[in-house]
């Protein structure tokens, strides 16, 4: 089962790579073009932070942080106390982001972001970054309204 889950992060990773290859490719960086008009364009930036571009050209840190949650999300996905389908479809997806930004910052030495948020004052973020947000969410959910009842199954 856990190959599904490593499928999921495959299919993050490539899905991420894909549209930042796309948009490295064919706009130059500031370039911006509404894809969905008043709610989505692209708008390529490279970012030499994390989030909110905050730590800076701090690679060796982002280098770290990234090789311990992978190898945490991995320790998860196939230690078999941790079963949980929600739980590991999250893991799944927070592992394909982290490996998907971990692709550009060894590979370019900053992350690709272009989704932006027309009707939004929001970051510019890149599919990785939705992966790991929206699979951190999940592992919360689990946690909150259903880890409680796996262990009292065991």
């Amino acid at each position: 089962m856990q190959f599904l889950y490593l499928f999921i992060s495959l299919f993050v990773v490539l899905a991420d790579q894909g549209l930042k290859n796309y948009i490295v490719s064919n706009y130059t960086v500031g370039e911006v073009h509404q894809i969905i008009p008043g709610i989505l364009s692209f708008n390529y930036l490279q970012n030499d932070g994390a989030a909110w571009n905050i730590l800076t050209g701090q690679m060796w840190l982002f280098y770290a942080i990234s090789v311990i949650a992978i190898a945490v999300c991995l320790y998860f996905l196939f230690n078999k106390k941790y079963k949980n389908a929600l739980f590991d479809v999250g893991l799944a997806l927070v592992l394909g982001g982290i490996i998907g930004n971990f692709i550009d910052r060894l590979h370019l030495k900053y992350v690709v972001d272009m989704l932006q948020l027309d009707f939004i004052n929001f970051n510019i973020f890149n599919i990785a970054d939705s992966a790991i947000t929206t699979g951190v969410l999940i592992i919360f959910i689990y946690l909150i309204f259903f880890a409680d009842k796996d262990d009292k199954n065991v």
